[in-house]
């Protein structure tokens, strides 16, 4: 099962899609613009890469951001006790520096 939020693609026809629910079997899904929504066989489905979610006016590759490179490898380093708070601040970062363009939809 995908999270909810990640965004898919549907092989059947080629189309992004956000994940929006589902079960182990189908996967419901909605159009990044949030004007259409469906639902899938999950072997119908693969991750989108981040080519596809810039391609398609998503969020930016986290590789191309030096600052989410350096949040994430901090997160996968600290002490399990810090992660919590690596966690919020990546969060954080993301919200202040990249959601801008997602948060108007």
């Amino acid at each position: 099962m995908y999270r909810k939020g990640a965004y898919v693609v549907d092989v059947r026809e080629d189309r992004i899609a956000q994940v929006i629910g589902g079960s182990s079997s189908r996967v419901q899904l909605q159009s990044p613009d949030g004007s259409l929504q469906w639902e899938v066989p999950f072997a119908a489905l693969r991750l989108a890469t981040g080519e596809e979610r810039e391609a398609a006016g998503l969020r930016p590759y986290l590789g191309t951001c030096p600052d989410c490179v350096t949040l994430a490898a901090r997160r996968r380093t600290v002490p399990p006790e810090q992660r919590g708070k690596a966690a919020a601040d990546a969060h954080r970062h993301w919200i202040t520096a990249h959601s801008s363009s997602e948060a108007s939809r």
